[in-house]
């Protein structure tokens, strides 16, 4: 039997260090921990069935990422009693509002745990390690300095020398701090874009959000630039640090080209192909401010660092696929109405791929640091 369910998460705060937080509810007749889940919707996408799971038996709205987290499975009891497995796929899906009213509120309780509590909480171990393996706070600690190096002067010669030799040269937490605050501006702005695609009261003020954010970043990137050229000694190569920081900067810009269409041709709602694309871009920025923590100890995160790249890449292949998808649609819906919707959905669609473009460009970025320092 196959299920769909969302993992609903948030943040305190835009702070790289904001500990995020996941949404649980409980179940009707147990009355034990779970995430919202369901059946598979005739009509509807796997992961829109889910959102609209989320809505009914927890009371939120936001958005979801077309690209599942990953599957649990569990023994689910029918009506006559006897129980089947059920394999369950878990779209992220970060909360933007919460209802005060919703169906299910009468018979179900919810509420917001930590990482920690939330693994603790449900009874499935795969649900359990797919929740541990969520936000950037799971993976700050890499292995132990002295640990990495045994292993390795094991295997090697020459390698180990140099590694010995790179965890002698001071570490510059300037760069590191920067590139962790860049990070939180991404998913900052990417939160007010997935806001502002879901429409209704409040576009401007999501709009202005977004500008300041890419000013935010601005300033960051500038601040990058000139250290790089005031530091004798870099954590990584100069160039690699200027494409790093700019390469993010570049996807808030991207991000702000968005906003500036939607204000432009009074876009007031969103195509849902294109709320599917803000969803991914969402999720993208998450990753990546759980990449840059890792950044400080490139060499024993390297496996964490190319499962995430790896992760960005999809998205992006995945984003390509929406993007076609939708802009097929509107174009043999606009053939009956319009012309000019067609264009403007053109170039709404185009913006956005830009933006996941973008992150496909940081996860390149990384992963030849990865290459060259892992």
């Amino acid at each position: 039997m196959r299920q769909i369910a969302v993992l609903p998460y948030r943040s305190e705060s835009p702070a790289i260090d904001a500990p995020v937080q996941i949404l649980l509810i409980t179940s009707r007749e147990t009355r034990r921990w779970v995430i919202p889940k369901g059946g598979l919707m005739k009509g509807k996408s796997p992961h829109a069935a889910a959102a609209q799971e989320a809505e009914e038996e927890a009371g939120v709205l936001g958005a979801v990422c077309p690209i599942p987290l990953g599957s649990f499975r569990y023994r689910k009891r029918r009506a006559s009693g006897a129980r089947v497995w059920a394999d369950v796929d878990v779209f992220p899906f970060a909360v933007t509002e919460m209802l005060e009213t919703w169906d299910e509120q009468h018979q179900r309780d919810r509420r917001w745990f930590s990482l920690t509590e939330a693994a603790e909480a449900v009874d499935e171990e795969d649900l359990r390690a797919l929740i541990r393996s969520f936000g950037a706070s799971e993976f700050r600690a890499a292995a132990s300095p002295a640990r990495v190096f045994s292993a390795m002067a094991d295997r090697t010669g020459v390698n180990a020398m140099f590694a010995w030799f790179q965890k002698l040269l001071p570490q510059q937490g300037e760069f590191f701090d920067l590139f962790e605050k860049q990070a939180a501006t991404l998913v900052a702005g990417a939160d007010a874009l997935a806001r502002l695609a879901q429409g209704g009261q409040g576009r401007n003020q999501h709009i202005r959000e977004i500008e300041e954010r890419e000013h935010d970043a601005d300033e960051i990137t500038r601040e990058v630039l000139q250290s790089v050229r005031r530091t004798f000694l870099t954590p990584f190569d100069r160039s690699a640090i200027t494409s790093l920081i700019t390469t993010m900067d570049d996807a808030i810009d991207e991000m702000q080209q968005v906003a500036g269409a939607v204000s432009l041709y009074e876009v007031e709602e969103f195509e849902p192909e294109m709320v599917d694309m803000a969803a991914i871009i969402v999720d993208a920025a998450r990753l990546t401010a759980e990449i840059m923590p890792l950044l400080r100890k490139i060499a024993d995160n390297g496996h964490r660092l190319h499962e995430l790249t790896e992760r960005l890449v999809r998205m992006e292949g995945h984003a390509d696929d929406i993007h076609a998808a939708g802009l097929k649609r509107v174009y043999k819906a606009s053939q009956q109405t319009e012309p000019l919707h067609f264009i403007v959905r053109q170039e709404m669609f185009k913006r956005l791929e830009r933006v996941v473009d973008r992150f496909e460009d940081l996860a390149n970025e990384i992963d030849g640091l990865v290459i060259d320092h892992a």
